[in-house]
C-alpha cells in the first residue's frame, strides 16, 4: 500500500522546525568552539550524526547506497562542506546573531541558482522577497558600526561566501531529494563533508584534548550532532520534496530570528534598533513569499470550481 504523500503544509512546518534548530546552533557552536577547533567540531558533528542515522535508518539508507547515488553524494557533500567550513570559520570572528543574518543572504541567491541549475525562473515576487530579505540583512550588518557606514570584516566575508555556496547545496538537495531517498542522501552528504573536515583538521588544527570532555562542551556537541545536524537536515531534505527552493530559502531564513533570540538569551548578544529594523524587513520578505503561495492556492481552487 502506498504511503500518503507529504502535504505542503507539513513540509513547511518541517522547514520552520529546521530554522529553529539551526538558529540554536549558532550560539551553541560559539560556546563549543571555546574548546573545540572549527574543523574538528564539524567532523564530530557530521560523522556523529551520520553514525546515529545509520543505526536508526539503516533499512532506508543501505538499499539506497547504489552507484547512482555517488555523483549526487559528492556534489551535495562538497557544497555542504564548503558551506559549513566558511560559516564555522567566520563564526570564530563575529557574533552568533550577526553570523546568522549574513548567512541568510542565501535567500537572495537561491532563485538565481535555481534558474541556473534546474531552469526554474524566479518570479517577480521571488525578487521582491529576496530584495526585502537582503535589505534586512544589510540593516543587521550596519548595526555593528552604526548608520554611518559598514565595515566588512574577514568573518563577514567568509559568512557571505557561506551563503553563496549554500544556495547551490540547497538547490541540489531539492533536485535530487525527488529521486533519491532524502534520508540516504543526507547520510552520504554528512559522510562526504565529514571526511573532508577530518582531513582538514588533521593537517591544520591541533589534536583533540581533554577539554572536549567537559560537561558543557559535551552538551553542546550533543545538541549539534542530534538536533541541529541529524534531525534538522533530515527534515530539511524531506521538506524540500514538496517546497520550491526559492520558497524554502525564505522560510528557513527565520533561523536568523531564532539565532538572535537564542544569542540574546543565552550568549548575551545585544539587539540594536538597526537590527530590529532588519528583523521587520525579513518578516516582510516571508509574508510576501506566503502571499504568493496563497494566490496559487486560490487559483487552483478557482480552477476546480470552474
Amino acid at each position: 500500500m502506498r504511503k500518503p504523500a507529504l502535504s505542503p503544509t507539513t513540509g513547511r512546518i518541517m522547514l520552520l522546525a529546521c530554522a529553529m534548530l539551526w538558529g540554536g546552533s549558532y550560539p551553541t557552536a560559539k560556546v563549543a568552539m571555546g574548546a573545540v577547533t572549527p574543523q574538528w567540531l564539524m567532523a564530530v558533528r557530521l560523522l556523529g550524526a551520520a553514525g546515529v542515522m545509520l543505526i536508526l535508518f539503516h533499512k532506508r539508507i543501505l538499499p539506497a547506497l547504489r552507484p547512482s547515488i555517488i555523483i549526487p553524494a559528492i556534489f551535495v557533500g562538497l557544497t555542504y562542506w564548503g558551506t559549513m567550513f566558511c560559516q564555522m570559520t567566520g563564526l570564530t570572528m563575529i557574533e552568533p546573531g550577526r553570523s546568522a543574518f549574513l548567512t541568510a543572504a542565501y535567500c537572495v541567491i537561491v532563485p538565481f541558482t535555481s534558474w541556473l541549475l534546474i531552469r526554474q525562473r524566479p518570479t517577480s515576487r521571488n525578487l521582491v522577497a529576496a530584495a526585502l530579505c537582503l535589505t534586512g540583512v544589510g540593516f543587521v550588518s550596519l548595526a555593528g558600526g552604526g548608520m554611518g557606514g559598514l565595515s566588512v570584516s574577514p568573518g563577514d566575508l567568509l559568512t557571505l561566501l557561506c551563503a553563496f555556496v549554500f544556495s547551490f547545496n540547497l538547490v541540489l538537495l531539492g533536485k535530487w531529494s525527488r529521486v533519491i531517498d532524502p534520508v540516504a542522501l543526507t547520510f552520504t552528504m554528512f559522510v562526504v563533508a565529514g571526511v573532508c573536515f577530518v582531513g582538514g583538521a588533521m593537517v591544520t588544527e591541533p589534536s583533540p584534548s581533554a577539554a572536549w570532555l567537559e560537561p558543557a562542551v559535551l552538551s553542546c556537541l550533543a545538541y549539534l550532532v542530534l538536533g541541529a545536524t541529524m534531525l534538522a537536515q533530515v527534515m530539511q531534505n524531506i521538506g524540500l520534496k514538496v517546497t520550491p527552493p526559492s520558497q524554502a530559502s525564505i522560510i528557513m531564513c527565520l533561523e536568523t530570528v531564532f539565532s538572535m533570540l537564542f544569542s540574546v538569551l543565552f550568549y548575551g548578544e545585544r539587539v540594536t534598533v538597526t537590527a530590529g529594523i532588519g528583523f521587520v524587513l525579513i518578516f516582510l520578505a516571508i509574508v510576501v513569499s506566503q502571499v504568493r503561495l496563497s494566490g496559487r492556492m486560490l487559483e487552483r481552487i478557482g480552477g476546480r470550481r470552474g
